[in-house]
């Protein structure tokens, strides 16, 4: 959920014609992830769950590439701290998915 606030924080800074575009795509991949993972939560088989972060994985990697894309129309830098956290959540949700399937 920390990603998805760093999201609504960098999308901030992004010029109006972004708005409606690129910055409403952002927030809805990375709003996308966590909620994901709860709806898998709770359902009732881990077959299931695993299915659903699967799912928050593809959120993940369409945040990620939304990111490079603002990066390369430098609406933001390549530097930014959000690609560490963007690492880090695949990681884990990498982690998650590994435990979860045995």
């Amino acid at each position: 959920m920390r990603l998805v606030k760093m999201t609504c924080l960098v999308t901030q800074a992004f010029s109006k014609e972004a708005l409606y575009g690129l910055t409403a795509q952002m927030r809805r991949a990375a709003i996308s992830m966590p909620s994901t993972l709860a709806e898998g939560a709770a359902r009732s088989s881990k077959k299931e769950f695993a299915q659903f972060i699967s799912i928050s994985k593809g959120s993940l990697s369409e945040l990620e590439t939304q990111m490079l894309i603002a990066a390369e129309l430098e609406y933001m830098s390549l530097e930014h701290e959000i690609f560490t956290h963007l690492d880090r959540v695949g990681q884990l949700l990498s982690g998650l998915h590994r435990n979860v399937k045995i």
